[in-house]
């Protein structure tokens, strides 16, 4: 069986208040497989950046990694050093950031801060850097590359910024590209551009996608696995069309109940009552159980971990038996 590309677990990161140590990524673990798009997805809160943000090595302090172990390719890299950490980041796992104006730098063409980071990674002149960069601009689909790559930032609109921002974070052929919510800031028709832009190139070069959203609707288009975050755990993970088809975690059942259907013939969309609890006030038990419409005793003392239920799943909920593996 082919090794994980990413191997993460148990994973937690503190952040230490003078009220107390808020924990914001709680005991999570899921593997990422060569060439799979894993969507993580939750409401607002729920830490899907912050784990993004903790494989790449980008958790600003007082922020820290407290528990657990991330492996790139069976290599520990959660406890290297930051001259080392910035080594892998950029070369082997690119970055996708929601805002393309806070990954390019306002004051520099685009040419240079591809070529920059191309050399920066990559043992390769000015010239085939350049060669590079224009080839990478084309593959993203912005017109005119070898012309183009001389303006700035704001020269470009929102949709071909975004595209810029693809061809930075695939600029050294990473094993790994964790993409932040890179379709949020953008209309549909361009969203739906930057997400075959994204699959098309990941998949011909054999890069693994960890796709961070909040939206149902990117992850059935785009992701293979899909992982449900909620209050800084994981509720539950499995085959994208397997969860949205038969969600199992009432968290997740809410999320879904809540995207109109096409034939649907509705009055109103379910929702989930109240909100997110705040990391200082996580309740006993499992998280989710004071919006739960299925909570029972056992939800308010003990809390679940993701057990599996299937072969291929995960449920981190006290309605489903843990299934032992053959």
């Amino acid at each position: 069986m082919t090794e994980p590309l990413l191997s993460v677990r148990n994973l937690t990161v503190d952040f230490p208040t003078r009220r107390g140590i808020l924990t914001a990524v709680d005991d999570v673990s899921f593997d990422i497989m060569p060439g799979e798009v894993l969507g993580v997805v939750g409401e607002s809160g729920a830490g899907k950046s912050m784990t993004g943000n903790a494989v790449i090595g980008l958790i600003e302090p007082p922020g820290r990694i407290s528990g657990g172990e991330i492996r790139l390719k069976g290599e520990r890299i959660d406890n290297l050093s930051p001259e080392k950490m910035r080594a892998i980041r950029g070369r082997r796992i690119g970055m996708i950031f929601q805002d393309p104006l806070t990954s390019l730098n306002p004051l520099y063409r685009i040419s240079k801060q591809l070529i920059e980071t191309i050399r920066t990674h990559l043992p390769l002149s000015e010239a085939e850097a350049r060669k590079r960069a224009v080839g990478l601009l084309d593959e993203v689909g912005i017109p005119d590359a070898a012309r183009r790559i001389d303006d700035y930032p704001h020269q470009f609109s929102g949709g071909m910024r975004q595209r810029v921002v693809i061809a930075l974070a695939l600029c050294a052929d990473p094993d790994l590209v964790i993409a932040d919510e890179p379709t949020t800031a953008l209309d549909v028709s361009v969203q739906a551009q930057i997400i075959e832009v994204m699959k098309k190139l990941c998949a011909e070069r054999g890069a693994a996608i960890m796709l961070v959203t909040h939206d149902m609707g990117v992850i059935a288009e785009t992701a293979d696995r899909v992982a449900v975050m909620y209050a800084g755990r994981l509720a539950e993970i499995g085959p994208v069309r397997d969860v949205i088809k038969d969600a199992k975690h009432p968290y997740t059942q809410g999320l879904m109940g809540s995207i109109p259907r096409l034939g649907a013939n509705l009055d109103r969309l379910l929702q989930i009552p109240g909100s997110m609890p705040r990391l200082s006030a996580i309740p006993p038990g499992c998280a989710f159980n004071p919006r739960c419409p299925k909570v029972f005793d056992r939800c308010r003392v003990e809390r679940p971990d993701a057990d599996p239920i299937a072969p291929d799943r995960r449920v981190a909920c006290w309605l489903y038996p843990e299934v032992t593996p053959a």
